[in-house]
């Protein structure tokens, strides 16, 4: 009975990288994201806040990477998916914990209800500076090998996911609902065959799982894909410039052609 009485709810007194819902509207090709998170990050505890409205034309969609970033050992990761347009913009979406200001993630607490959950959009030199650079997280990226039709849908069910979310809270769920298991949800709506796994749990073995299922560049065997995608010393060198952030952290990365230019 009193786990019943436990509701989501969007009104509490949100931790400032989480304080805003991700609001999408979609009209033909273009895609209009309210509340993209681009703040600069300085340390874990000092940064400039900085909540944008941008807009994306899907026709312009060519790429979707995949980001593991590990804080707590090999067997544990956090999955962002990262978008990127022929024009040299990213946009990262990243499925996280709705911290309150006295909150700080527990793996325990996200099985009984403690955390809502938020679907994060923001710009590379945010969410991923963040953790390579400000919290020393270790950081691989991987090019995944989709259609250009298939990366569009993935696309439009992370618009699809936001705007669920800002109707209708959810909690956070460390095994059912977190940040692998709506990357793998939502491939699935694209291709239902895709099996369960146990990787889909110790997250940290994603990235592989992805691999044996023929979703990251072939002629390359997981090791090698690892370790030249692996990503920090490059994210640290560009620390004082921003705008070679995305261009850095691809140097090197199997299936990333060396003619993509970013901002």
């Amino acid at each position: 009975m009193w786990w019943n009485t436990l509701k989501p709810s969007h009104h509490r007194l949100w931790a400032d990288d989480v304080t805003q819902l991700l609001e999408a509207r979609v009209d033909g090709d273009y895609v209009q994201l309210k509340n993209v998170r681009n703040f600069e990050w300085r340390s874990e505890t000092d940064y400039t806040p900085r909540w944008e409205s941008r807009t994306y034309d899907l026709a312009r969609l060519r790429s979707a990477d995949l980001l593991l970033s590990y804080w707590m050992g090999p067997h544990i990761a956090h999955a962002l998916v990262s978008f990127g347009f022929d024009d040299g913009e990213q946009v990262v979406f990243s499925l996280e914990i709705r911290k309150e200001r006295h909150e700080s993630f527990s793996a325990v607490g996200g099985f009984f209800r403690q955390f809502e959950q938020i679907l994060v959009a923001a710009d590379e030199g945010d969410i991923v500076r963040t953790r390579s650079n400000a919290r020393g997280e270790q950081v691989y990226l991987y090019r995944l090998q989709m259609s250009q039709v298939k990366v569009r849908a993935l696309f439009l069910e992370y618009v699809d996911v936001a705007n669920e979310l800002r109707r209708s809270p959810r909690f956070y769920n460390t095994l059912t609902s977190n940040c692998t298991t709506i990357v793998f949800e939502l491939a699935r709506l694209i291709s239902p065959a895709l099996p369960v796994d146990y990787r889909l749990m110790l997250s940290g073995y994603f990235a592989e799982y992805v691999y044996d299922l023929h979703g990251l560049v072939p002629d390359y065997s997981y090791a090698e894909l690892q370790a030249l995608g692996y990503i920090n010393e490059r994210a640290l060198a560009s620390d004082t410039s921003a705008a070679n952030f995305s261009t850095s952290i691809r140097q090197g990365v199997p299936g990333v052609p060396a003619n993509e230019v970013y901002p």
